[in-house]
């Protein structure tokens, strides 16, 4: 297949934002892949800030950046994506090139804890706030659940109402497959 499979194209899009020295957001660290890969993007110089609500997803990702040398690089937070404004410290307001979120809940966890259209679309507003020009937010949704299908329709319809002079939104997904396959809502900040 030639055409970019969800997850790999969620990271081009990443790729494109994020570089050395950058500062990215992990808004929903789950085991701590999208974490780690950022953490390679910003590099040394660079830092990423991760968030999540469950025990388990922080302590699944900083194994895994401890396991690759990258925990000096990132904080991460036992606290919900709508904190992100709260969280990142002032003086990068304004420097955030990058963020990614996988909505719906933690592989191999408890799969009654969703995320939620009101914290992501909060945290989605704070993002733009404190994103640099032509930073990009990456959001893969998982909707193949009740919780998934009610965050799905309210981020479409706040996506494709954020004036086009503030974001860009782009939409990616494959139209023609069973299940409900995740897809993606990219936003770049204008």
């Amino acid at each position: 297949m030639k055409l970019d499979r969800i997850l790999p194209f969620a990271r081009l899009l990443l790729q494109k934002a994020v570089n050395i020295g950058d500062i990215a957001v992990d808004g929903t660290m789950g085991n701590g892949h999208d974490t780690e890969f950022l953490a390679n993007l910003v590099g040394e110089s660079g830092h990423v800030y991760g968030f999540d609500i469950q025990d388990q997803a922080v302590t699944e990702t900083e194994k895994r950046l401890k396991s690759g040398g990258l925990n000096s690089r990132c904080t991460l937070f036992l606290a919900g994506h709508e904190h992100i404004k709260d969280k990142i410290p002032e003086k990068y307001h304004g420097k955030v090139t990058g963020a990614i979120f996988n909505l719906g809940y933690l592989p191999g966890g408890d799969k009654s804890i969703v995320t939620a259209a009101e914290t992501t679309i909060t945290a989605i507003e704070q993002l733009l706030e404190v994103m640099a020009a032509a930073g990009i937010i990456v959001l893969v949704i998982y909707h193949g659940h009740p919780e998934g299908t009610v965050e799905r329709d309210a981020i479409l319809e706040f996506a494709a109402s954020l004036p086009q002079d503030k974001a860009h939104v782009l939409q990616y997904r494959f139209i023609n497959q069973a299940n409900n396959p995740p897809f993606i809502v990219a936003l770049e900040k204008r």
